[in-house]
């Protein structure tokens, strides 16, 4: 089976054609990687991984196991495909922050979220620029291309997977691609349970402690007509232990219109009118929220359908 890919960015200093072409062939071949040495400092990330734990504790759990005993979700006999395994929250960072609105979490927990933010918007960028670098786009393109009137749309979704006596009866998360941009994971470095589509066959990503994992979403798709993909990955519920998982979006801002990079863009394609449609993210986002859980080609269908009855035209 295919090892995935875990890439250590300190290696960009001194080795940066070898790591650069890893880069590449896990945005090709995989639309998902692991970053070690990205310059988040491992003891703020432990700080972070202590808080949330104890903020589900103290806040998540026991609602957790009131949804489990409303739901009837204790002791399935027939699988359940209408919902997930998982206790989750959303914070929201740009264009605007919701963290003072959230309930229930400490100044120390806000304060520690909304520094991680910073740093993960940091690295989201950094990560774009090195994508600019091997499709052969100008450096900021790829950020330029997110940006609304507002800029880019950065929120982080905080998942708890809690020991599940069914796992067989029930997905932590169910099989989808991202609709956005570029995602940033800080997963358990002991619990795992995600997993990635690679030929056919669903590959473990293995927890690893300070890692960040990467992965491309349906707009980079899209934006790059194609030559990096958004890939489907599931999260499978464990028996034992409980799973944290911390996943932030950096997205396109809701009024970003998006549409393949003019330069990866073939002449005769042009002129057949293309793979992928153009489109304004809060649009696709609509659509997306009805059909997440389905696959992303017909909602690539619908948009073009849309685009030839109503053209959109590009600033």
């Amino acid at each position: 089976m295919a090892k995935f890919p875990v890439i250590n960015l300190e290696k960009l200093n001194g080795e940066r054609a070898a790591t650069m072409d890893l880069i590449k062939d896990a945005c090709e071949n995989w639309g998902f990687f692991e970053v070690l040495n990205h310059g988040i400092p491992y003891d703020f990330m432990d700080r972070v991984e202590s808080l949330t734990k104890e903020h589900y504790k103290k806040c998540m759990e026991q609602r957790f196991k009131e949804l489990v005993a409303s739901k009837a979700l204790e002791g399935l006999q027939a699988e359940v495909t209408d919902m997930d395994w998982e206790s989750t929250f959303y914070l929201r960072h740009l264009p605007e922050s919701n963290m003072a609105e959230i309930p229930d979490l400490t100044d120390e927990y806000r304060k520690v979220m909304k520094e991680f933010a910073l740093k993960l918007e940091k690295l989201a960028e950094e990560l774009l620029d090195l994508f600019c670098e091997n499709l052969g786009l100008e450096k900021g393109y790829l950020k330029k291309a997110f940006y609304g009137a507002k800029g880019p749309t950065f929120g982080t979704k905080v998942s708890n997977y809690p020991p599940c006596p069914t796992p067989d009866k029930i997905k932590g998360l169910r099989a989808h691609t991202d609709a956005g941009g570029i995602i940033l994971l800080f997963q358990d470095p002991q619990v795992g349970g995600l997993q990635v589509l690679k030929n056919g066959e669903w590959v473990d990503v293995p927890p690893l402690r300070h890692s960040i994992v990467i992965n491309l979403g349906d707009q980079l798709e899209v934006i790059t007509n194609g030559k990096y993909k958004s890939v489907e990955h599931r999260v499978i519920a464990q028996t034992d232990g409980a799973r944290l998982s911390i996943a932030s979006f950096y997205n396109p801002g809701s009024d970003a219109i998006i549409y393949p990079a003019p330069a990866l863009v073939e002449k005769e394609e042009e002129e057949k009118k293309g793979l992928y449609p153009k489109f304004v993210f809060e649009d696709y986002m609509k659509l997306y929220a009805v059909l997440k859980f389905q696959a992303k080609e017909p909602r690539f269908e619908a948009m073009k359908a849309r685009e030839a009855t109503a053209p959109i035209a590009t600033a």
